[in-house]
C-alpha cells in the first residue's frame, strides 16, 4: 500500500527525482510518462527495451517530450555487458581487450564511437566504465569487464574511456567505487567482503577512481560491498563513511554519486530495497538505480513513499533529499547543453539498422583485432575447411544477458561458408565433442578457463584426442595457451569473435 502523495509536492518530487527505474515495454507505458510528469528526472533503459534504432530513438523522443532534459541511462560497457547490442552481440570489445591493448588513445576513440551512438539513439548517461582493478583473478563478477589486474593501467584506460564518452555528449558513470575487483561474491547475489587495509585501498582500489574525478566523471556507481576497514558495518552504498567522509570529503568528488541496484540481493536480501533506498540517500548518494529486475510502477510507488515516509518521520533530512534531486536535475541540464555537437537523437539511424551497427567508425573491430593475443605451432596453418566449434560454456554472471551470443560460430562460418556449432556444459565430455565434430577439425572456445575445473579438463582430453585443436579463450586468459593455435580475444563481443575468426581462416 502506498501512501498518498500528490504530483505537485516538492517533497514528492524530489523523492522521484532521485530514483532511476525501468520498465518493460519498446515503448513508454503511461504510468511512465505520467510519473515523469510528476517529477521523475530519470529513467533506465535494458535490453528488454530495445529492438532497433530507430526504435529506440522514438522511444527515447516519447519520454522527452515529458521532460527535455530527462536524463536516460543504461548499462552500456561494450564487450560482454552489452544493451544496446543485446541480441547481436557488441560492436566493441569491452575493458580487458583495451587495456591489453593499452593505448589509451584508442579506449578513447572506441568510447567516443560508443557514445555518439548512444547520443544517436537518445541516450545521456551511460553506467559505465568499470574502474575496477581486477586483482583477484577468480573474481566472478568484473573479470573482463575491467581493464586489467594493474593499478596504473585501470586508471589511465578509465580516464581515457570517461573523455571519449563524455565528448560525446553521454555523461560517464564510473563504477563500481570504492573497487569490486578483489571479491569472489557476486553482489548481485550475496554481500561481498573485501578484507584490505587502509594502505592496500588507497594504493590499488581507490587509484582508478582519483583519475576519474580528475577527468570529470559526471557520476559515480556506488557498489554493495563490505570493506571493514572504512565501515565494519554497512556496505559502501550505505555507509555515510564511504560516500560522505570518503568520496565527497576525502577524494573530493562533486558529482553525482549513483547507487547499484538497489533489488540486487546485497541490499534486498538485508535491509531490503525500501530501507536500502533511504539509507543510501542518507549516507550519500544522489540517485537510486532500480529497475533490472523490478521494472513495474509498484516499485516506483514503494521507493518514492519510503523516502516521503523517511523524512517526515525524521529518519531523513529534507535538505539531504532536496540536494540528491539537485544534482540530478544538474546533470540533466548538463546533458541538454552537451547536445550541441551530437547529431540530435535519431538523425542518423536508419530503419532496420540494430543500435550500434550504423554507418559510423569500425574502431571496435580494429582494437578487437589489436586485442587478440595468438600463440601457433609451427605446425599452424590457416583452416581452408569448414571446422566444428564447441563452445564450452559456464554459468554466466548476471551482469552478462543470456540474451547476448557469444562465440566465434557465426563469424567463422561467414569466412568458411558449411562451418557447424555446438554448446557444451559441466555434464559434458571431450567425447561428446569429438562425436559432433566426427572428421571436422575442432575449434574449441572457453570462458575463464581458469575458474571452471571441468572445462579444463575437458579440454585437456579434447587436445589429447585431437592436438590440432584450435583454442580461442574469450575469458580472462590465466591458463597456459596450448593447441595448435591459441587465441586470447580478451572478452567476447561479437567483434571478439570476428577477430578470432579472421586469424583461425587466415584472412
Amino acid at each position: 500500500m502506498t501512501t498518498m502523495t500528490t504530483g505537485s509536492d516538492t517533497l514528492t518530487r524530489d523523492a522521484l527525482a532521485v530514483l532511476q527505474p525501468g520498465f518493460t515495454g519498446t515503448s513508454a507505458p503511461d504510468w511512465l510518462l505520467r510519473r515523469i510528469g510528476e517529477g521523475l528526472a530519470s529513467v533506465g533503459l535494458f535490453g528488454r527495451n530495445i529492438v532497433s534504432a530507430p526504435q529506440v530513438a522514438a522511444l527515447t523522443a516519447q519520454l522527452r517530450a515529458e521532460q527535455d532534459d530527462l536524463l536516460v541511462a543504461i548499462d552500456e560497457e561494450g564487450g560482454d555487458v552489452t544493451r544496446i547490442e543485446v541480441r547481436t552481440g557488441s560492436s566493441f570489445p569491452g575493458n580487458l581487450a583495451l587495456g591489453a591493448v593499452d593505448d589509451v588513445d584508442l579506449t578513447r576513440e572506441v568510447a567516443r564511437e560508443l557514445g555518439r551512438r548512444l547520443a544517436e539513439c537518445g541516450v545521456n548517461l551511460n553506467w559505465a566504465p568499470s574502474a575496477d582493478v581486477n586483482s583477484n583473478p577468480d573474481n566472478p563478477i568484473i573479470g573482463v569487464r575491467a581493464f586489467g589486474a594493474e593499478t596504473d593501467l585501470v586508471a589511465r584506460h578509465t580516464a581515457a574511456y570517461i573523455e571519449g564518452l563524455q565528448a560525446a555528449g553521454v555523461a560517464a558513470c564510473t563504477k563500481h567505487f570504492p573497487g569490486h575487483g578483489d571479491t569472489n561474491v557476486d553482489s548481485h547475489h550475496a554481500m561481498p567482503r573485501i578484507d584490505v587495509d587502509l594502505d592496500t585501498l588507497h594504493a590499488r582500489e581507490l587509484v582508478p577512481f582519483r583519475a576519474a574525478i580528475a577527468a570529470g566523471s559526471k557520476s559515480v556507481m556506488s557498489a554493495h560491498i563490505l570493506l571493514p576497514a572504512l565501515d565494519p558495518a554497512r556496505p559502501a552504498t550505505l555507509s555515510p563513511r564511504i560516500l560522505t567522509g570518503l568520496l565527497r570529503e576525502e577524494l573530493g568528488y562533486d558529482g553525482l554519486i549513483v547507487s547499484d541496484a538497489v533489488e540486487m540481493q546485497a541490499i534486498a536480501g538485508t535491509v531490503g530495497i525500501e530501507r536500502g533506498s533511504v539509507l543510501a540517500i542518507a549516507a550519500g548518494a544522489d540517485a537510486l538505480c532500480v529497475g533490472g529486475g523490478l521494472a513495474d510502477e509498484g516499485t516506483v510507488l514503494r521507493l518514492r513513499d519510503a523516502l516521503v515516509r523517511a523524512v517526515r518521520d525524521g529518519d531523513l533530512a529534507e535538505e539531504r533529499l532536496a540536494d540528491a534531486a539537485a544534482r540530478v536535475r544538474a546533470l540533466a541540464a548538463w546533458t541538454r547543453g552537451a547536445r550541441g555537437d551530437v547529431a540530435a537523437p535519431g538523425a542518423a539511424v536508419q530503419e532496420g539498422t540494430a543500435p550500434g551497427t550504423g554507418t559510423g567508425s569500425d574502431i571496435g573491430l580494429v582494437a578487437a583485432r589489436r586485442a587478440a593475443r595468438i600463440t601457433a605451432s609451427p605446425s599452424w596453418r590457416p583452416l581452408e575447411q569448414a571446422p566444428y566449434v564447441a563452445t564450452f560454456t559456464p554459468v554466466m554472471n548476471i551482469a552478462v544477458s543470456s540474451e547476448t551470443p557469444w562465440s566465434i560460430g557465426g563469424e567463422l562460418a561467414a569466412l568458411l561458408p558449411g562451418t557447424e556449432s555446438g554448446t557444451f556444459g559441466t555434464d559434458s565430455s571431450a567425447a561428446d565433442v569429438l562425436g559432433a565434430a566426427g572428421e571436422r577439425r575442432v575449434v574449441a572456445v572457453v570462458r575463464d578457463e581458469h575458474r571452471h575445473p571441468w572445462m579444463a579438463a575437458a579440454l585437456d582430453a579434447l587436445l589429447a584426442a585431437r592436438p590440432d585443436t584450435v583454442v580461442v579463450e574469450m575469458g580472462v586468459p590465466r591458463a597456459t595457451p596450448r593447441g595448435a593455435l591459441h587465441i586470447a580475444t580478451h572478452g567476447a563481443a561479437r567483434v571478439c569473435g570476428r577477430a578470432a575468426a579472421e586469424a583461425i581462416a587466415g584472412v
